[in-house]
């Protein structure tokens, strides 16, 4: 699931989008491998600490980068993928669609995929939407006078997260592609501060279980 925010009154457009599930899980794996590397450092020999210290070097930035820190930010001008190892930022004249079938991905003009970890795809969700909406559509559109009243019009079947999500940046898409401060090609920055702790604590690691 994704929950979509405003972001200031002055900047009505701008909406961020991350997945409540992935911040969860985030917090609780992140909880665990402090208890259990605190566990260690506190009563474990020197060796186990060393291998403690490493693992949590490797572990934390790594559990962060697939679970808090995915983000994807949609302003007038622009739309920001903040996945596990880059940031990629798109200008909307740069983006030729979005589309969510098993993933939620973005593709450029020029045929590049990027994958929007922020927003999931859940096909149960889906197919409970399909469901309701094949309901409201079998319903009877007429109404017999004799049987009084006209009941209220059934609401709209919901749709699932993802898609209104990837609906919303559509329509972003298409007001904001020919302005002027839309042009422009992507721009993609690789996250070093997550990489590089990654790479020392498996290597600290491989060391340490290979003495």
């Amino acid at each position: 699931m994704t929950s979509p925010e405003q972001s200031s009154p002055q900047q009505h457009a701008d909406r961020s989008y991350r997945s409540p599930a992935g911040l969860a899980g985030g917090v609780l794996l992140l909880a665990l491998a402090a208890w259990l590397g605190g566990d260690a450092l506190v009563r474990g020999a020197a060796h186990t600490k060393l291998l403690a210290v490493a693992g949590l070097l490797f572990a934390v930035p790594l559990v962060a980068a697939f679970t808090l820190r995915p983000l994807v930010r949609a302003g007038a001008d622009r739309l920001v993928v903040r996945n596990p190892f880059r940031t990629v930022t798109l200008p909307w004249a740069a983006v030729e669609d979005l589309r969510a079938s098993f993933s939620s991905e973005v593709f450029t003009t020029d045929g590049t995929k990027y994958q929007l970890w922020s927003i999931p795809v859940s096909l149960r969700q889906r197919k409970k939407a399909n469901r309701q909406a094949a309901r409201a559509a079998g319903r009877p559109d007429h109404h017999d006078p004799h049987l009084g009243p006209a009941p209220a019009p059934a609401a709209p079947p919901p749709r699932a997260t993802a898609d209104r999500a990837l609906d919303e940046l559509r329509e972003l898409r298409e007001r904001g592609a020919k302005r002027e401060s839309a042009q422009g090609t992507p721009v993609v920055k690789w996250a070093y501060e997550v990489i590089a702790p990654c790479v020392v604590g498996a290597v600290a690691l491989a060391v340490l279980l290979a003495l």
